[in-house]
């Protein structure tokens, strides 16, 4: 195996084992700072469809992998960490960077934005 090779495979392993736990696990205030110098970082790659899918990854009711942004098909209970609990669908065109919008399942009134620190859980409702 040449050394570029091994560099690719290490840089991989890194995305996988070091980044994409990080970002599951970091703050809003971090996971902004990261989206500065993302380039610097995980190199020319969208923070959308990385650093901040990745981020959101730690709620799996919310990401599908393989699809760009949140599963909007579904709808979620989202219960804050004061316990609050809000339902609806996740609006991918209104939720921004660390927070998320939630679009009432009544369709009316649009609940949030609630930041990714805010947040405890995310599930999924059964239709």
């Amino acid at each position: 195996m040449s050394d570029f090779d091994q560099l690719v495979a290490w840089r991989q392993e890194w995305i996988q084992t070091v980044l994409v736990p990080w970002c599951r696990a970091a703050s809003l205030k971090h996971l902004q700072r990261a989206e500065r110098e993302w380039g610097d970082i995980a190199g020319k790659v969208d923070p959308q469809a990385t650093l901040w899918e990745w981020a959101w990854g730690r709620f799996p009711g919310l990401i599908v992998e393989g699809l760009r942004g949140f599963e909007e098909t579904f709808a979620v209970s989202v219960t804050l960490q004061d316990g609050r609990q809000q339902t609806g669908f996740p609006d991918a065109r209104k939720s921004e960077g660390g927070t998320l919008v939630l679009v009432a399942e009544s369709g009316d009134a649009d609940l949030g934005p609630f930041s990714i620190d805010e947040i405890a859980n995310v599930e999924r409702v059964a239709p």
